[in-house]
């Protein structure tokens, strides 16, 4: 598997977003692991935060969800967070909740918080603290490209076909254990996305991020299609070449 160069090995973010179901996340962990960096799941943070709230004595699942108890349910959560990527852990209040927020139960919940534009803030600050902490990060999610960290060293949107997207999150699923109905698979992932997008835009790559397509690839050929996409910002640039929008495709 071939790595990217980049201008500067002792310091690298790279923001990966994208939809549910796309494969961001195991993806972004090879990534990782490829590029001998951190990982940080920002969904988990949010999932965390579904998981507090929830705890806390807030009806996440309420018609009428006091908006105001969810900010300051996320200001006082006490988060922590692993960024190892093959050490993945999240605790919260001393209980360890690393399986408890993957449940179907907190998937049909986060978008109650996700869609809380102060608790999005407080999340997002949370967020760049722990990626400027780290000399080398792969940070995946929804809004890391264009908001927590538009400045990274390389920036990529990483999507699928709906139908490949309900697939794979159908078969990550019953691989937990958690078998779910076709209408229950359609509203964690679909459902999910049409909420969230309504507070930020992971659909389609914003200026100077790299499109990556992974409906017809495996899962090798998606890793090396993200680390083409990285090295292809991360090189230095060439004097005779005027720079373009990388779109990566591989039939």
């Amino acid at each position: 598997m071939n790595t990217p160069e980049t201008t500067d090995r002792n310091h690298l973010v790279i923001a990966l977003d994208g939809p549910s179901g796309s494969g961001k996340s195991s993806v972004s962990k090879q990534v990782a692991r490829a590029l001998s960096a951190s990982y940080l799941d920002t969904g988990a943070m949010y999932r965390a935060a579904a998981w507090w709230a929830q705890y806390t004595g807030i009806d996440l699942s309420s018609d009428e969800v006091d908006p105001e108890a969810v900010t300051r349910a996320v200001e006082q959560m006490p988060l922590v967070i692993s960024t190892d990527p093959d050490h993945e852990r999240v605790v919260v209040a001393d209980s360890d909740i690393t399986e408890e927020i993957r449940s179907p139960d907190i998937s049909s919940l986060v978008s109650a918080v996700a869609t809380n534009r102060d608790a999005r803030a407080l999340l997002v600050g949370r967020q760049r603290e722990l990626i400027d902490q780290s000399e080398r990060i792969v940070a995946e999610g929804r809004d890391i490209t264009t908001v927590v960290a538009p400045d990274a060293h390389a920036r990529i949107l990483l999507t699928a076909s709906e139908q490949v997207r309900l697939a794979r999150r159908g078969a990550q699923l019953n691989e937990a254990g958690s078998a779910v109905t076709q209408t229950e698979l359609s509203a964690q992932v679909a459902g999910r996305d049409a909420k969230d997008s309504t507070v930020v835009d992971f659909m389609t790559p914003a200026e100077g991020v790299a499109l990556v397509d992974s409906s017809a690839l495996t899962f090798e050929e998606t890793v090396q299609a993200v680390l083409e996409a990285i090295e292809a910002q991360t090189a230095p640039p060439r004097s005779d070449v005027a720079p373009t929008r990388t779109e990566i495709h591989h039939d």
